[in-house]
């Protein structure tokens, strides 16, 4: 399932394989909350620019179309048209996200949808039931992800609860798995570490969900309120706890200098909304930096975007271009500038197993964790 086949330092460099296909880590997973990604992007152009993991969103699914409805269209990869590797969130984040609308039990969560207010009772069984339907290569363990800071009480409350509904999640899992017409019975079960900003009840907590043996491990309830390097260090005091042979995800992280830094620090798996959300407001990354492409400086300018890019964008528009779409609120601005922000991001994934295949990861590190974090000046 999972082969490390190079490591710098605490890097690594690994494939993973799945139902749907192989994967080379480290990977950035492209986000389609609702099996699109917004800005217009469709799975046909997840493949053109490189992407290798689509992640959807278990919640929002339930709610609509349904996961039921998707389980009679086949399943989320056939109704979406993507063949690739997916992965499902659990609905923990939502536990979090949408902490003015749901009552946390022992026996799950109770939500009041964001769309009409309705009732909806998530637990780990639950979370399993329309994670299996929806077909994913990997489903989340359902969890808390918890507000940072939060009381050191409260937090190892919620940690216990999370690891025994990790082992509720097993138990369903194994028994979906294993049911006639299931939509993707080879479905792999990832655990997720939680602690807030704790490290011993990090590590504490990390060592026990290590031992039901799950198909990966992820550090979940970070990049949600503390410091970035605040951040590390939590990362720090988890990875030797963390199996060796087993993915290593990072939830919801980060900017292209985080990704960087988290890789040194021997993560494979990343997600975040953040590269699309950006695009759609006009910020865009390049190899030099950060610019925010509705600045009147770009008015007359028939550069591309980042003239080392080989996205759908930059092969065919200009940045004056660009900012007039966006200037005159044409849909197409947006389209564009997510293509190129999750095309940069798979390029920076790629860039970063190449320099871990040649040795040069620690070099790489040096000339762009920095870099990339600036405003592009170009």
């Amino acid at each position: 399932m999972f082969q490390i086949i190079k490591q710098e330092g605490a890097a690594r460099r690994g494939v993973f394989t799945c139902p749907h296909g192989t994967v080379q880590t480290p990977v950035f997973m492209n986000v389609g909350t609702q099996g699109a990604i917004k800005g217009a992007v469709s799975a046909r152009d997840l493949r053109e620019i490189g992407c290798q993991v689509e992640l959807s969103n278990t919640y929002h699914l339930h709610l609509r179309p349904g996961d039921e409805v998707v389980r009679q269209l086949g399943g989320l990869h056939r109704f979406m048209g993507w063949d690739g590797p997916m992965l499902t969130d659990s609905g923990g984040f939502q536990v979090f996200s949408l902490s003015g609308l749901r009552k946390i039990t022992e026996e799950g969560v109770t939500f009041a949808s964001h769309i009409d207010g309705r009732r909806i009772f998530m637990g780990p069984e639950e979370s399993m039931r329309i994670q299996s339907n929806l077909g994913s290569d990997i489903a989340m363990a359902f969890d808390e992800c918890i507000e940072n800071p939060s009381p050191r009480d409260y937090v190892q409350r919620s940690c216990d609860r999370t690891a025994r509904w990790l082992e509720r999640c097993k138990v369903e899992h194994d028994r979906l798995n294993a049911q006639p017409g299931t939509v993707n019975p080879g479905q792999m079960l990832f655990g997720i570490d939680q602690g807030g900003t704790y490290p011993d009840i990090r590590v504490a907590h990390m060592e026990q969900i290590a031992q039901m043996d799950c198909d990966g491990y992820a550090i979940g309830g970070l990049a949600v309120g503390e410091p970035t390097e605040v951040m590390y260090e939590i990362i720090e005091a988890v990875e030797p706890h963390m199996p060796r042979e087993k993915p290593r995800y990072l939830m919801g992280v980060g900017t292209p200098s985080n990704i960087i830094e988290a890789v040194a620090r021997g993560i494979d798996f990343f997600d975040c909304v953040m590269p699309a959300r950006n695009a759609r407001h006009g910020k865009l990354f390049t190899w030099n930096g950060t610019l925010n492409i509705k600045n009147e400086r770009f008015k007359l300018d028939d550069r591309p975007i980042d003239p080392g890019c080989s996205c759908p964008a930059c092969r065919m528009f200009s940045r004056a271009y660009l900012r007039h779409l966006f200037v005159a609120g044409e849909m197409l601005a947006m389209r564009l500038a997510v293509l190129h922000n999750l095309y940069f991001y798979n390029e920076l994934m790629s860039r970063i197993r190449q320099a871990l295949d040649d040795g040069t990861f620690v070099q790489f590190r040096a000339e762009y964790s920095g870099r990339l974090g600036k405003v592009c000046e170009l």
